[in-house]
């Protein structure tokens, strides 16, 4: 299970999800639970919740690229960690970083179906070029 669970996960974070409406309903099994903490305090997002969220990032920026460090994958849970670039509509030709996060994901019958996700917001504090060298991608 562990490579097939990490293949699921690999093309989910590969996947163009500002583009493709397939995406969710490819990769979000249908009771989906995602408890993430953030800079703002602990979300608990269920199927609906986290489909409303993509939305809005699919209302709100150009574009969206995801840049991985880590991929490990236990059996069923897989374990990134991994930064967001965004492009803005407004400014499209700029990239910016916008988050870090660490997910662990259990996957269940071939979709993500639990996620615990922590994300920090990035400053002009990061060291990406230290800290971003792939490991078991």
């Amino acid at each position: 299970m562990s490579n097939k669970a990490k293949e699921l996960i690999r093309d989910f974070y590969r996947s163009d999800i500002l583009k493709d409406e397939t995406v969710m309903e490819r990769f979000f099994h249908p009771d989906l639970v995602l408890i993430w903490n953030s800079p703002i305090g602990l979300s608990i997002m269920h199927h609906d919740e986290v489909i409303s969220f993509f939305s809005e990032i699919r209302r709100s920026y150009y574009d969206l690229r995801v840049e991985v460090s880590h991929l490990l994958a236990d059996g069923p849970h897989v374990t990134i960690r991994y930064k967001y670039y965004v492009r803005t509509i407004e400014n499209p030709d700029e990239e910016l970083g916008i988050a870090h996060f660490i997910a662990i994901w259990e996957v269940k019958d071939d979709k993500i179906f639990r996620g615990y996700q922590v994300s920090q917001p990035v400053t002009d504090k990061d060291d990406t070029t230290e800290s971003y060298h792939r490991v078991k991608v």
